[in-house]
Order: structure tokens, then C-alpha cells, then sequence
């Protein structure tokens, strides 16, 4: 399908709103896939703030120069951009379980507060824990050493009224 001149300029504005807007931007290829699972990533995509395009390359590779980007080949053959407008790793996990569960998508690099990333590096981002995830595992360091010094204070008092009380039982016995 041709697009007129205002059609291209106006794709390219879109774009490269969606480049500087973002956080994180993975470039996948794509091939055979079905309207259902895609739709059911791009929903996933728009639950954590991000969004999911087939982009023409000539389109994107003028936007990412407008918008600061460097151009690191990854715009060929077919493409599809996930846009993480709020939170990377989520966005990436969500494009990493589509690629290992629907194998219609594959990484081709993407950046990531516009500097360029590969695939391996894309792969260790969606493999980070969940900004939940985080958060609880550093509430439990900061209230471990808590617990642990209420465990030592109160561990000579129990031992005394564990001994107080075979003590006073000992003396309860009759004696025979």
C-alpha cells in the first residue's frame, strides 16, 4: 500500500512521539502470526503502560534520527516495536513469554534510554524480578536484622522461665 507524502509525514511525527515518550523500545521480527495472539500481547503491552506497532523501516529509521536515536541497522525486513512508555523490564518480560511461548516474534535489539541494546541484554532485562517483586524482598532485608535482634533479647528470658518452670514442677512432685 503506497502512502501519499502527508501519510508518510505524519507516520514519521507519530513515530517519533513514540521514541521520545519512551523508556525502552525492543525491535522484533515477525512471521506467521495470527490476529489473536497479537492482540492478546498488545492488550498485555497496554495493561503496563506500553504499546505494540508494526512500523514501516524508512519511516522509523528517519524518525529515530529526529529524535536523537542512533541507527543501528535493526530496522530490516519485517519489524514490529514495543513501546515501554512506564516500566522496561515488565515490557520486556511481556515480549519475552510471547516469543518463548507463541514463537512468532524475535528479537532483533532495541534501545533502552536511547542507547542501543542486543538481544542477550533484552532477554536479561525482562529476566529481572518485578518492581513488586523488589519491593518485598527489600522490605524483608530491612526488617530482617528487627527480628533478629527481638529474637536475642528475648531468647535469656525464655530460657529462665523454661528453667523456673521445670524447677517449680520438679518441686511439685511428691516424693516417693
Amino acid at each position: 500500500m503506497a502512502f501519499t507524502k502527508e501519510e508518510k509525514r505524519a507516520l514519521i511525527g507519530q513515530y517519533e512521539n513514540w521514541l521520545k515518550d519512551s523508556r525502552a523500545i525492543f525491535v522484533m521480527t515477525y512471521s506467521n502470526m495470527n490476529m489473536n495472539s497479537i492482540d492478546a500481547v498488545r492488550a498485555s503491552a497496554r495493561e503496563i503502560g506500553g504499546e505494540l506497532h508494526v512500523v514501516k523501516n524508512t519511516l522509523m529509521k528517519i524518525a529515530l534520527e529526529k529524535a536523537g536515536y542512533k541507527d543501528t541497522g535493526i530496522f530490516n525486513d519485517s519489524s514490529i516495536v514495543g513501546f515501554a512508555f512506564e516500566d522496561a523490564p515488565a515490557m520486556a518480560k511481556i515480549l519475552n513469554k510471547s516469543i518463548t511461548d507463541d514463537k512468532f516474534f524475535a528479537f532483533k535489539g532495541g534501545y533502552l534510554d536511547k542507547e542501543a541494546i542486543d538481544t542477550k541484554q533484552i532477554v536479561m532485562l525482562a529476566e529481572l524480578p518485578s518492581r513488586d517483586q523488589v519491593r518485598a524482598q527489600l522490605l524483608a532485608l530491612i526488617n530482617t536484622p528487627a527480628t533478629q535482634l527481638l529474637r536475642t533479647i528475648s531468647e535469656p528470658a525464655r530460657g529462665l522461665a523454661a528453667v523456673l518452670k521445670a524447677y517449680s514442677e520438679k518441686q511439685a512432685a511428691p516424693a516417693a
